[in-house]
């Protein structure tokens, strides 16, 4: 156990040894600091003593000190993911895990999708309803997220110094994946639109009219409104965006802070319900799907989240792709350039 002495007291921690060295905080009092050591001590030798450091012991660790440095939904995926690794991998000792044993999770992990579609159109055959087509690609896209998460987890058992493998995920072939393509016309968005509610419409308008995420537009706050601009950090990216209040956008505001008054809202919180209340991000899917199932269009035509590629796109046409680029706070051009090209296709034009 290790000591550091601070300028406003003690601190205690757990020293994990590995290249960088790494130490777990067990806090500022002894004797919780002496219990908390003696269970990562006892439970350490009993790995080690059997000569098998298992999957499991590192993912473990990686849940424990490298999970909580990510994006809160990126944590609850990765929570989900590694259910399912576990399953699969819990005892296998990190060191003879091989390319051989990700392409049968990959099998193991569709023929567990396919079978989940069986029952449940077993379920839907007794309520009189259609049954799910079975297309053969049934857990193809998790797989592929759950052997990221894999392989990101062995890269930092080679740094903990758990293994001198080579990392078994490379040069193992994922699942094609076909991207979302999709387009939302001005008809489609005006018919879901004229259906919505004003707490729905809002939340429309706001995500198309500065092309962020579902989550945070959701989060959309007055307190971000500074100096005649909507200042943004991108919950999954950290990067900074900030949007002029200005024409559509700013009558948008508006007429949300009019709204908020009207009801005597409480929150600074732009996104509200009929009451005056945040609205949460279920409320929202379940009234939008609500409103697509009356109108007869499906989850392949338009998705809540096709409103920022609908942006992206819309705003690439008018201003260019360094604009496109900027709103939705790309790395770099061609990612938005494949972005918005695939959605709508490139303008070209005729021969004559």
């Amino acid at each position: 156990m290790r000591i550091r002495k601070r300028a406003y007291g003690v601190y205690y921690y757990y020293d994990c040894g590995g290249k960088p060295r790494r130490e777990i905080p067990l806090g500022s009092d002894y004797v919780i600091a002496v219990q908390k050591w003696a269970e990562l001590e006892l439970e350490n030798k009993a790995t080690l003593a059997s000569g098998l450091i298992t999957f499991k012991y590192v993912s473990d660790r990686y849940m424990r000190d490298v999970v909580p440095t990510k994006a809160p939904l990126t944590q609850k995926g990765n929570i989900i993911e590694l259910g399912f690794l576990l399953r699969f991998f819990t005892d296998a000792p990190i060191e003879q895990i091989k390319p051989v044993h990700i392409r049968q999770y990959m099998d193991w992990r569709h023929s567990v999708a396919r079978d989940r579609v069986i029952e449940s159109n077993k379920e839907r055959a007794v309520q009189g309803k259609e049954p799910v087509q079975i297309t053969g690609t049934e857990g193809h896209v998790r797989a592929n997220r759950e052997i990221a998460l894999l392989s990101h987890i062995f890269n930092y058992s080679r740094e903990w110094g758990y293994t001198d493998k080579a990392n078994p995920c490379l040069g193992v072939r994922k699942n094609k994946e076909s991207g979302r393509d999709v387009y939302v016309h001005d008809d489609l968005y005006a018919k879901v639109y004229e259906c919505a509610e004003q707490p729905l419409r809002d939340y429309m308008d706001f995500m198309y009219l500065t092309g962020q995420r579902n989550a945070d537009v959701l989060k959309a706050d007055e307190s971000q409104i500074i100096d005649g601009a909507y200042c943004f950090q991108q919950g999954k990216t950290g990067k900074r965006i900030r949007v002029a209040v200005v024409g559509e956008f700013g009558k948008l505001i508006e007429r949300i802070q009019a709204r908020k008054l009207s009801v005597h809202a409480v929150t600074t919180r732009l996104i509200i319900d009929q009451d005056g209340t945040p609205l949460g991000r279920h409320t929202i899917r379940s009234r939008f799907d609500k409103i697509r199932k009356h109108l007869g269009i499906s989850s392949a035509e338009f998705q809540l989240r096709d409103l920022r590629a609908k942006a992206g796109t819309d705003t690439e046409q008018t201003h260019g792709m360094s604009a496109a680029q900027s709103q939705l706070g790309h790395e770099s051009e061609q990612m938005t350039k494949h972005y918005v090209r695939n959605r709508l296709g490139k303008l070209v034009k005729p021969t004559k």
